[in-house]
């Protein structure tokens, strides 16, 4: 017999799996959760500073935090400084995911790269976001895999 957290962890929860067993789509919750995702990532793309702004204000909630090992922003204004600061950083570059998004309960994880279109990335880090129940980002939690120098 499996203890009680494990009993609802993967492997003793097949009943509870976000991929429909008969079809294997995700459920609607992994798409919505998916979506949010590939927007965070648009966040970091759009160099327009008022279209970015927008998207900011349509992705993330208002009190969202990003934290990563350079800093900290919490609020969309603060948000919207760091994505503006990276992209002044590493002109011409822009972020893609690296793999599939895995996702359960409002939250995900993923791994991204940053660098120049068609080149291999030359910053790689993991992320890690929960989203509110509206849907918008509360928290993202990023970490960093590789960094020039």
């Amino acid at each position: 017999m499996l203890p009680p957290y494990l009993a609802g962890n993967r492997q003793g929860a097949a009943g509870q799996r976000t991929i429909d067993a008969t079809t294997g789509k995700r459920q609607p919750e992994e798409d919505s959760v998916h979506e949010v995702i590939e927007r965070y990532i648009a966040c970091w793309n759009q160099t327009d500073p008022g279209l970015r702004r927008k998207l900011i204000d349509e992705v993330w909630a208002q009190d969202a935090s990003y934290t990563d090992p350079l800093g900290e922003a919490i609020g969309r204004e603060a948000i919207d400084a760091t994505i503006a600061a990276v992209q002044e950083q590493f002109p011409g570059f822009s972020f893609t995911l690296l793999g599939p998004v895995d996702s359960h309960h409002h939250q995900a994880r993923f791994t991204w790269g940053l660098g120049p279109d068609g080149a291999e990335p030359m910053v790689v880090g993991f992320d890690v976001a929960v989203a509110g129940d509206d849907g918008r980002l509360a928290t993202v939690l990023g970490f960093l895999d590789k960094v020039p120098g």
